[in-house]
């Protein structure tokens, strides 16, 4: 698992190669393997056998962080602390070793994979295009547990470090040089290597500024009165963008103050109590279970249609050169994909091919690639402006304005130019996948792609299979958004899809609570605390209140009595109809959109008699997640979403469901499928049918099952 390798310069190398697994993690069997080699390590410094060590990987990776699957089934909080005190332990006589040690960056490091390479004196790695180095724990809800925290805020001081580890970003090698996280970049393996025996050459009495005397953290410790105002500041701005709903944030800021105040053991130690604390907290579960768990299911091919091969597409038409179309272009494109991107001229294919430009602009000013490399992924992209161009595609995705008849034209013009074995996809978010599949000649080949706005950013992507949609085209569908790295969920062709339809239960209940007197700032303020990127009304006005009370009507014909809201429809209508306010759209909305940003309307209280009395906060935000929560299972009942994974993943990254939640259903795991129940049955009395049950829900609670 760890090679160990004495040259003529006697400089040990150590080679990283877990046996049985592609990459290389830190876990509690590499760790018992990395006590034996410590000990000799020490024994041969003793013995002046060895003037330097240099730490690598015969994977494509380096360290791609910690084993979740095993800290997640620990239950007991002093085998966590046991565990991230071991590993600290290692990291600890490496860094303390008596010559001077060096990581060789050759390809991912990430989390406590990092950590290792934080531990060395310095490192050096190569600058590839799909390496990335850094801390992406905060975005499962966790921290870095093996010194990470304390070795950065000691190494670069609170404020460089604070954004560091709590944007969850991960560098390119030429990013982290400039954020001062690693120390050299060579341009291949050999070149590394002799960069890490120079170094090492060169200071050959190397030790920790921690481990010398009278060392100063980098900016100033808590005694500084302008580190005292900066962390005071920066915890007032993370209360007012978390809410408090996520503690990995507030750990994080809680371990660096700590680790800024006392000594550097004493500092890991404390580290180590945080992160025993998070791994502990719901909130964390939830986040790792949804982050980890839930997506790798999905990514593992959970809702493939079994039994067809591997579908590799080489070349994507887009037809529609719009923000939508040439965000999808772009995103094939940096996949290694050639693209045509068409639209009704080619002057406007153009202008599409344009902003393909400036979205890969954007990154290289970010430092996310180099020119040459955004010119090499604009050169994949082409334009046109006729529909014969698609006849050599392996993947056609029709991305034009949502009307049915103007798709329906475009599908049928498209069908004639394909062959038989190429993947036809709409993005559409509302129209029926079966309507539209009529107008295809081979229908089976047809099947709903439906990306998130802006394309380029979002990672999910909508597979929803219309009533022809053959098995082998799900499965096609589902290889091209794994292609280009974005998360599929399969979705049966059901008014609203899957997203539309949940989320708008949640935009529905803001009606209600407004009908009921309960004051719109309240209603606002509750939903974004119930962890909802946006107020209900906010949300409202963004969908076009005009369009939103068609599609409500109708709601009850399609889906019955259980979606049938008397009040909120008259809330809609009264807004629509009588106050003549449709939304963002029309600048004038529940929101006033002629200032520098959009307010709630003054008058919207006098119009829908606001009576200052209102459920208590919790019961508000219960009803918000709730609704969503009940109507979720409803649709997995149906058959309409496939999975608990889809429906979880779906809703945090669809719609942006509390995140600290873990999804849409694993919320009634979080509150209780046995108390859920007993308060929606309370719900459903005093505020009706939208909080009737499912019996997929009564089944499980009655057996005692999670979701």
């Amino acid at each position: 698992m760890i090679k160990y390798r004495k040259d003529t310069d006697d400089i040990i190398t150590l080679t990283l190669d877990m046996s049985g697994d592609a990459e290389n993690i830190i876990n509690h069997r590499i760790s018992r393997v990395f006590e034996p080699i410590i000990q000799q390590l020490q024994k041969d410094v003793a013995e002046n056998q060895v003037i330097g060590v240099i730490i690598t990987s015969d994977k494509k990776n380096f360290l791609t962080g910690g084993d979740l699957e095993y800290i997640h089934q620990i239950e007991d909080a002093q085998e966590i602390f046991n565990y991230t005190e071991a590993i600290k332990g290692l990291y600890r006589q490496l860094e303390k070793l008596g010559v001077p040690v060096v990581a060789a960056i050759n390809g991912n490091a990430l989390g406590s994979g990092f950590e290792l390479a934080l531990a060395c004196h310095h490192r050096v790695a190569i600058e590839h295009p799909q390496t990335r180095i850094g801390f992406p724990e905060v975005r499962l809800g966790l921290m870095p547990s093996a010194g990470g925290v304390t070795r950065l805020v000691w190494l670069n001081g609170l404020k460089k470090t604070y954004p560091i580890l709590t944007d969850g970003k991960i560098y390119r090698p030429i990013e982290a040089l400039k954020y001062e996280i690693i120390d050299d970049i060579a341009v291949d393996r050999k070149e590394m290597i002799l960069k890490a025996k120079k170094w090492i050459f060169d200071n050959l009495d190397y030790k920790r500024p921690w481990d010398q005397s009278k060392y100063i953290i980098p900016g100033g410790n808590i005694e500084s009165p302008e580190i005292t105002s900066w962390i005071a500041k920066e915890n007032a701005l993370l209360m007012k963008r978390t809410k408090g709903n996520f503690p990995a944030i507030q750990s994080i800021l809680g371990t660096m103050v700590e680790a800024a105040s006392v000594d550097f053991d004493t500092a890991n130690r404390i580290e180590s109590r945080f992160f025993t604390a998070l791994i502990m907290s719901t909130t964390t579960r939830n986040m790792v279970k949804a982050f980890w768990f839930d997506t790798n299911q999905i990514k593992r091919n959970l809702s493939r249609p079994k039994g067809y091969g591997k579908f590799r597409p080489k070349q994507v038409g887009i037809i529609g050169a719009g923000r939508m179309g040439s965000g999808i272009a772009t995103t094939c494109a940096m996949h290694e994909m050639e693209v045509i991107l068409k639209d009704v001229s080619h002057s406007i294919a153009e202008r599409g091919r344009k902003y393909c430009d400036l979205l890969l602009q954007r990154r290289v000013d970010a430092g996310e690639m180099t020119t040459t490399e955004k010119n090499t992924i604009l050169d994949r992209i082409s334009i046109s402006d006729k529909f014969e161009d698609f006849s050599s595609c392996d993947v056609v995705i029709e991305a034009v304005f949502e009307n049915l008849n103007l798709k329906k034209r475009v599908i049928r013009e498209t069908d004639a130019h394909l062959d038989e074995f190429t993947l036809f996809g709409t993005n559409t978010s509302n129209i029926s996948i079966s309507r539209l599949g009529k107008a295809s000649n081979k229908p089976q080949d047809f099947v709903g792609i439906h990306f998130y706005a802006p394309a380029e950013e979002r990672r999910l992507v909508d597979v929803i299979v219309g009533e022809q949609t053959s098995n082998e085209t799900i499965a096609k569908a589902f290889d091209f958004v794994r292609k280009i790295r974005k998360i599929p969920i399969i979705i049966r062709d059901r008014r609203g899809f899957f997203t539309a339809r949940v989320h708008g239960m949640y935009a529905m209940e803001g009606l209600a609570l407004l009908n009921e007197g309960v004051p719109p700032v309240v209603i606002e303020r509750l939903g974004m605390k119930a962890g909802m990127p946006k107020g209900p009304l906010a949300t409202l006005d963004e969908m076009s209140l005009s369009t939103l009370l068609l599609f409500e009507r109708r709601k009850k014909e399609w889906f019955g009595d259980v979606y049938y809201h008397k009040n909120e429809l008259k809330v809609l209508a009264k807004m629509v109809e009588e106050l003549n306010r449709e939304g963002a759209i029309s600048q004038s909305g529940f929101y006033d959109y002629t200032g520098k940003k959009p307010l709630l309307w003054e008058e919207l209280s006098e119009h829908f008699d606001s009576k200052n009395k209102y459920p208590d906060e919790k019961a508000i935000i219960e009803r918000f997640m709730f609704v969503q929560a009940i109507d979720a299972a409803r649709a997995l009942e149906e058959g309409t979403i496939k999975s608990v994974a889809e429906a979880n993943i779906g809703s945090i990254l669809g719609w942006n469901f509390a995140p600290f939640k873990g999804g849409v259903l694993q919320y009634i795991n979080d509150y209780g499928i046995k108390t859920f129940v007993k308060r929606a049955k309370q719900f459903e009395k005093k505020y009706g049918s939208r909080f009737t049950l499912p019996e997929i829900i009564l089944a499980k609670a009655k057996n005692e099952e999670l979701f």
